[in-house]
């Protein structure tokens, strides 16, 4: 605690006394570029990840990067989707996953969070992913087990996310994009979904532009 509160008077009087004319705009309105939708495992933070601005990113944490489909009764996660899109007019939203994911260990080892039942139900909301992962991978060793439930778990919530009303009509309407991503904690790569090739493939930053890297691609033919 000590470590946070001298962090507090160093931000109070360096940071935020050199740039004051920055934190003045802010406190006047937000216009964030993308709804950043993680999880709120410690070794992530979405601004150092992507280098944005305070103002830049919208952010919705939870264990896992669960999006509860709609329907469901009424939560955080829906109002702040909703507020993002609706009143901040957001254009893009990222769904999030990591590396090394303690939400997904437990959902794949239910041993690990037999003593924590609000973290269990919470989990619900991932259970086509372990479906996924133990009905097409269930060969693999643990580890391996762990990468693609990452992988999955983001790809489920992503349709989670189509099926909220504010975000189905405008993606009908083409006024917003949503995108998966994977965050390697020990690397700092990061994979982004492709869906012509139903594949997470790392992102390749050059020139001012990126792509993702198409020598990464696993051909169809090779199965788990």
């Amino acid at each position: 605690m000590f470590n946070l509160i001298a962090g507090l008077h160093q931000f109070k009087t360096e940071i935020h006394a050199n740039n004051e004319e920055f934190f003045d705009r802010l406190a006047q309105q937000q216009v964030p570029d993308a709804l950043f939708i993680t999880c709120s495992d410690s070794r992530i933070d979405p601004n150092l990840l992507t280098q944005a601005k305070p103002g830049e990113l919208f952010i919705l944490r939870n264990a896992g990067n669960i999006v509860p489909p709609h329907g469901n009764q009424i939560g955080g996660e829906e109002a702040t989707i909703e507020f993002a899109i609706v009143s901040l007019g957001i254009k893009d939203i990222i769904v999030c996953g990591h590396s090394q994911c303690g939400a997904m260990r437990g959902l794949l080892d239910t041993e690990l969070i037999r003593e924590m039942p609000a973290v269990s139900a919470w989990l619900d909301y991932a259970q086509q992913t372990k479906q996924l992962v133990l009905s097409k991978y269930h060969k693999l060793d643990h580890e391996a087990k762990l990468n693609i439930a990452v992988q999955e778990n983001v790809l489920v919530q992503l349709e989670h996310l189509r099926t909220y009303p504010s975000v189905a009509e405008r993606l009908e309407r083409n006024e917003i994009a949503i995108h998966g991503w994977v965050y390697k904690i020990e690397t700092g790569e990061v994979y982004i979904y492709e869906s012509d090739y139903q594949q997470f493939l790392p992102l390749i930053y050059e020139d001012g532009h990126y792509h993702v890297d198409l020598s990464k691609v696993i051909q169809p033919s090779i199965q788990p």
